[in-house]
C-alpha cells in the first residue's frame, strides 16, 4: 500500500522553448522574502547593518548561493564525475546544488561584503540566519515535486512510489525536511528573535540556525535515500549528516560566544 505521487508538472510555465521551474520559482520567492524580512528585522533591532546594507547584500548573497551551492555538489558529492565531464560543472540547469556548499558560499559573502562595509559578520548572519528557513522550505517542496531526493523504503501508510525511483513504496522524506528545516526552524528563530535581549546577543540567532538546521538534517537523513554514488560513509552516516556535524559544533560555539549587554554593532 502507498499514496499516490501527485503528478505536478516540474515546469510551471512554459512559453515556446522556455519553460520556468518550480525549483526556480523556488529559488525567486526564497531571496524576495529573506530581502523583505530581513530589512526588517535590521530595522527593528538598529544598529548595523543597516536596512540599506542589508538589501545591498541581497546580489551578494545570491552569488553565494548559487556558486558555493554548485561547487559543493561538485566536491562534495561528484568529484570523479565532473573531474571526468569539467563542462557540465557550468551546466547548473541539469541540477546539483549542496545545501552545506551553498551555505559556505554565503558565509564568504558575509565576510567580504561586512568587511568592505565595516561591521560584524556575524551580526549580518544573526539577520540573515532567521529568513533562511523559508527558502528551504520551499525548495524541498520544488524536490518533492520533482521526484527527488526522496526518502528510503519504507511500508508507512504514507509511502509513495516517485516517478524516477524502483518502484518501491518510500519515505516523501523531502515533506520531512521541509517541516523540520523550514517550517520548525523558522518558528525557533522568530520566537527567539522575539525574546528581550536576544537581538543584542551577536551570534545568538545565527548560533541557533547552525545548530537547528545541523539537527533537522541529521534527523532528516535517516529517512532519506543516501546518494547512490556515495552510499553510507564512516560510521554508517551519510554525506549530509557528516557535513551537518560542524554546523552544530560552529552553532553552540557562536551561541556560548554570544555577548550580553552588548549592542550587536560593537561586537
Amino acid at each position: 500500500m502507498a499514496l499516490p505521487f501527485p503528478q505536478i508538472d516540474p515546469v510551471a510555465v512554459a512559453i515556446g522553448p522556455f519553460a520556468i521551474r518550480w525549483y526556480a520559482l523556488a529559488y525567486l520567492a526564497g531571496f524576495l522574502f529573506a530581502w523583505w524580512y530581513c530589512m526588517r528585522l535590521a530595522q527593528r533591532r538598529g544598529g548595523r547593518p543597516t536596512p540599506e546594507e542589508v538589501s545591498d547584500f541581497v546580489t551578494w548573497a545570491i552569488l553565494g548561493v548559487i556558486l558555493g551551492g554548485r561547487l559543493g555538489s561538485v566536491l562534495f558529492y561528484r568529484p570523479g564525475y565532473y573531474l571526468e565531464n569539467p563542462l557540465e560543472v557550468l551546466m547548473v540547469w541539469h541540477g546539483g546544488m549542496s545545501f552545506h556548499g551553498g551555505l559556505l558560499g554565503v558565509i564568504a559573502a558575509m565576510f567580504l561584503y561586512s568587511w568592505k562595509r565595516g561591521f560584524s559578520p556575524v551580526a549580518l548572519g544573526d539577520v540573515v540566519a532567521c529568513a533562511a528557513p523559508v527558502g528551504l522550505f520551499l525548495g524541498r517542496l520544488a524536490n518533492f515535486i520533482n521526484g527527488e531526493l526522496y526518502g528510503r523504503a519504507t511500508d508507512v501508510p504514507w509511502a509513495m512510489v516517485f516517478p524516477y525511483s524502483d518502484g518501491q513504496p518510500r519515505h516523501p522524506s523531502q515533506l520531512y525536511q521541509a517541516g523540520l528545516e523550514g517550517i520548525v526552524l523558522f518558528v525557533v528563530l522568530f520566537l527567539l528573535s522575539r525574546r528581550p535581549g536576544v537581538l543584542e546577543r551577536t551570534g545568538t540567532l545565527a548560533g541557533s540556525f547552525l545548530v537547528g538546521y545541523g539537527l533537522a538534517r541529521i534527523v532528516g537523513e535517516f529517512f532519506r535515500e543516501p546518494d547512490a554514488n556515495l552510499g553510507f560513509l564512516a560510521f554508517g552516516a551519510t554525506m549530509g549528516q557528516l557535513l551537518s556535524v560542524p554546523m552544530v559544533l560552529a552553532g553552540l560555539f557562536l551561541i556560548l560566544r554570544a555577548p550580553w549587554g552588548r549592542r550587536a554593532a560593537e561586537a
